[in-house]
């Protein structure tokens, strides 16, 4: 099974505000489900954050706890942040979109991945539980915003 699950959602701020907000990693906990924890463990070749740089996540999950190395391929402030999985239970490709609209900024998550081990057994329920863990981030976010 492979996992393809994106979300969208209108938040009345604009995009250099919420972009900001979301692709700082040491804000990862505050609004993104089950995260416990985020560490910058690898700085891009640059210095900081970007392009290459590595965040730890602790995440808990479907009643698991587990840890994921994300690496940055795509960094474009306030557009875009993409992300790859080099180390975690699968493999995943998260990308983070963020576009101006009139009403603020249209706000996109994508995860992509396969299933493996565990995650395999749960394929159907992981993406639904992806789906609403995602929905529920979007959620989170704009309440930290606007709030």
């Amino acid at each position: 099974m492979s996992l393809d699950v994106t979300v969208e959602r209108l938040i009345p701020r604009p995009p250099a505000e919420v972009a900001g907000y979301a692709m700082d990693w040491r804000r990862d906990h505050e609004w993104t489900q089950g995260i416990r924890s985020a560490a910058l463990t690898r700085e891009a070749d640059t210095g900081g954050f970007g392009v290459g740089a590595e965040v730890t996540r602790t995440a808990h999950f479907l009643g698991r706890r587990f840890e994921y190395v994300l690496r940055v391929a795509g960094y474009a402030p306030p557009q875009v942040l993409d992300m790859v999985s080099v180390a975690g239970p699968m493999p995943m490709h998260v990308t983070y979109t963020f576009e101006p609209t009139q009403g603020g900024t249209f706000a996109r998550i994508r995860v992509r991945g396969g299933s493996t081990g565990f995650h395999r057994l749960t394929g159907p329920l992981m993406s639904r539980q992806v789906r609403s863990s995602l929905t529920k981030d979007l959620r989170a976010l704009e309440a930290r915003l606007t709030g």
